[in-house]
């Protein structure tokens, strides 16, 4: 063992009890309430829940963009304030901007995190990225020239373009049809887990995976992605239960959801989904 004192070991993000208000017509609501989670460095984690939950409002907040009532947010055991370079996002609804073609949107992005490179080292990267998602020959066009799971692809690209050592994900492929979505997902993990987009650090080794917390309310989604599952009850959102996903890495999505393990594990989590909305509007408990 090194003679060196060793740091004390962080998670990467760390929610405690996590309270967050908001007001419409001057009267005050809890979207989330008392919300305590961890995301350690390289893990997946999925947020699920009822629409209306504050799943996307948690996001706001690690984001930076919204302020929490109470509670307390840590980022590599720093207290979180405002928004940070170490964190990308992917945003529901692409957010790219359309007076720029795809190429440059990403090398933008990359801008914004990397002073050091050049324009021209810059769109080089862009380009790279797009290679990755498949859209190499689509760098000239503009946003209003592709489709919706192009323009999601881009928008991917440029997060993990960015090279953040967190990503942030709001839903990022709820607007997709179903095909595409399959191949966004498979696209996803295999720059997560293959780790295209890590880089050496001074010692010459590598960087783990890149943390990631995703919003979604499609539980085969989450299974299929995560390393940890946090279920939110209805509104206002509390955890319910925080779920390590058993399965191992890598995943054969036909294989995984043939199994009975697999059943097993998804009607738990579709219990805890759909009793709990049961509950809230005093209806029966459902049988699965």
């Amino acid at each position: 063992m090194s003679a060196a004192v060793a740091l004390t070991q962080h998670p990467k993000i760390e929610v405690s009890h996590l309270t967050v208000n908001y007001a419409e017509k001057s009267r005050e609501f809890t979207a989330l309430r008392d919300v305590s989670f961890t995301v350690e460095e390289g893990e997946f984690v999925s947020i699920i829940g009822a629409s209306g939950c504050g799943k996307s409002t948690l996001l706001s907040v690690l984001e930076g963009l919204y302020k929490q009532a109470g509670g307390e947010i840590t980022i590599n055991g720093k207290p979180l304030e405002g928004t940070g370079k170490e964190r990308g996002v992917v945003f529901q609804h692409y957010s790219l901007f359309p007076w720029m073609t795809t190429r440059r949107n990403i090398a933008f992005g990359i801008a914004q995190v990397r002073k050091d490179l050049s324009r021209k080292e810059r769109l080089a990267l862009a380009d790279t990225f797009l290679e990755k998602v498949g859209l190499g020959e689509f760098g000239n066009k503009y946003p209003s020239q592709l489709s919706g799971g192009m323009q999601q692809r881009a928008a991917i690209a440029r997060a993990l373009a960015m090279d953040t050592d967190i990503l942030l994900m709001d839903e990022p492929f709820s607007a997709i049809d179903a095909k595409n979505r399959i191949v966004l997902q498979e696209l996803l993990l295999k720059l997560w887990e293959g780790g295209e987009h890590r880089k050496a650090d001074a010692s010459g080794s590598e960087n783990a995976r890149k943390s990631v917390v995703f919003v979604t309310h499609d539980i085969d989604e989450a299974i299929l992605l995560s390393d940890k599952i946090v279920v939110l009850t209805a509104h206002p959102g509390t955890v319910a239960e925080i779920i390590p996903v058993p399965f191992e890495r890598p995943r054969d999505r036909q294989k995984l959801v043939q199994s009975p393990e697999y059943a097993e594990f998804r009607s738990h989590l579709l219990h805890l989904f759909y009793n709990d909305i049961a509950e809230r509007i005093g209806g029966e408990e459902v049988v699965l």
